[in-house]
């Protein structure tokens, strides 16, 4: 996959990233290194230019993301890299070794990465008990060191000294998005914080209608009403209207949400699948916080998972191809 074995990484987003889906843009970093300076050789041109979009060892997995800056460094070239999709705080200084570059190649190299790592997690869960409080730090270290293991989709890659400071609670819950899911909340992201691209509000399909043809489907896959399913979806319409305005804006979407939501309205009778797949990626951390059974989890999992599936098979009918540049992005009436 690459020359090097990368350190392991976590995946998505820890608090800071709440805060920036709150407060801020995921804009790009401007940072600088820690230390070391020095000009690049030019008998010698680094192997990635500013701006390219290439793919970036974390862990495991390949991701997407974008070169920002290139510097010679303890002699050698290093790349300040912004991961497309996610929470600038995980912006690093990484060696080249750690960087393919963006070709069909190296691109399926990715997909069968993410297979692998689907399969060994779901082996993962089948032959181990859930862990008490006290061994899901070793676990994790465990993880680390070993280097091999896949890892949940929940956090994204901030550096190994950045994962030992922090030291979230991790949720036994594992999505593995799609990859044409990805693909789509990475435009999202680029479309709103890049380009100034909101989309136009009030949704059709939106949260509630999405939910709805859902439960349809299922029931007339199954033959019957699935009151379990039914308690999920309500539960998923209480998260979205709750998370919505905490964790799933942009900066630039918050002046839109205070036009369009007001006291007696609901998020999800405005808002459609655009910001329902963000509620996803969150979703793994959001029910960290909740006590429940390993059985009652699994089955939970494979209903989220299967709910993902369902927005995939209809993403041309649920999602925006394109946003709006009108300021505010409403619809008129």
């Amino acid at each position: 996959m690459g020359s090097s074995n990368p350190s392991s990484g976590a995946v998505p987003k820890e608090e800071e990233e709440d805060e920036e889906m709150a407060n801020g843009d995921a804009a790009e970093a401007d940072g600088s290194p820690s230390d070391g300076s020095g000009s690049p050789d030019s008998s010698a041109p680094p192997p990635f230019s500013d701006g390219e979009k290439v793919l970036a060892f974390h862990g495991p997995l390949i991701y997407e993301a974008k070169i920002q800056k290139a510097e010679v460094l303890d002699g050698q070239w290093k790349f300040f890299v912004h991961y497309l999709g996610w929470n600038k705080n995980w912006d690093e200084w990484v060696v080249a070794d750690r960087l393919l570059k963006h070709t069909k190649e190296n691109i399926q190299k990715q997909e069968e990465l993410a297979k692998e790592s689907q399969v060994q997690e779901k082996s993962k869960s089948r032959s181990s008990q859930k862990p008490s409080k006290t061994d899901v730090k070793p676990e994790k270290e465990d993880a680390k060191n070993q280097g091999s293991k896949g890892k949940k989709r929940k956090s994204m890659p901030p550096s190994e000294e950045k994962e030992k400071e922090k030291k979230p609670q991790e949720s036994p819950l594992m999505l593995q998005f799609p990859l044409t899911l990805k693909k789509q909340l990475v435009d999202d992201a680029e479309f709103v914080t890049q380009l100034g691209k909101l989309v136009k509000l009030p949704r059709s399909p939106n949260v509630d209608d999405i939910l709805k043809k859902y439960l349809e489907h299922r029931t007339k896959k199954d033959g019957m009403i699935n009151e379990s399913i039914s308690e999920i979806l309500k539960g998923l319409r209480c998260y979205f209207d709750k998370a919505l305005p905490v964790l799933l804006l942009y900066n630039k979407e918050r002046a839109q949400y205070n036009d369009m939501v007001k006291e007696d309205v609901s998020p999800s009778t405005i808002y459609g699948a655009e910001h329902l797949l963000r509620l996803f990626v969150k979703l793994p951390e959001l029910l960290s916080q909740v006590n429940m059974e390993e059985e009652a989890l699994t089955k939970l999992q494979q209903r989220l998972l299967d709910f993902l599936k369902f927005m995939q098979k209809n993403q041309s009918l649920f999602f925006l191809s394109s946003y709006d540049t009108s300021k505010g992005a409403v619809k008129s009436e």
